[in-house]
């Protein structure tokens, strides 16, 4: 299983690619917004965003991407490792 992750704390990137190691997911992080951000995110099987820490356009670009292309998006408020894993126990 593919995830991204949009959003999170730059902290945290190690720790997210880790727990997604546990569930033997491949992921892509991103903290920051990239210029190309909707070129990056590629096709993978979930999105999830981390809403408290990602900003509008973030957002906004990664939900259009998942409309796109029938990608499940997965919205969370809390950035947190356990949030990730609550995520990932429903999805993988």
């Amino acid at each position: 299983m593919s995830v991204v992750i949009v959003g999170g704390h730059e902290r945290m990137e190690v720790q997210y690619k880790d727990i997604c190691k546990k569930y033997k997911c491949k992921v892509k992080v991103f903290t920051k917004m990239v210029g190309n951000l909707k070129n990056q995110i590629g096709s993978p099987d979930l999105v999830i965003l981390f809403t408290s820490t990602a900003s509008h356009k973030m957002v906004y670009c990664a939900v259009a991407e998942s409309e796109r292309k029938n990608i499940v998006v997965e919205r969370s408020h809390s950035s947190s490792s356990n949030a990730l894993i609550s995520i990932l126990e429903r999805y993988a």
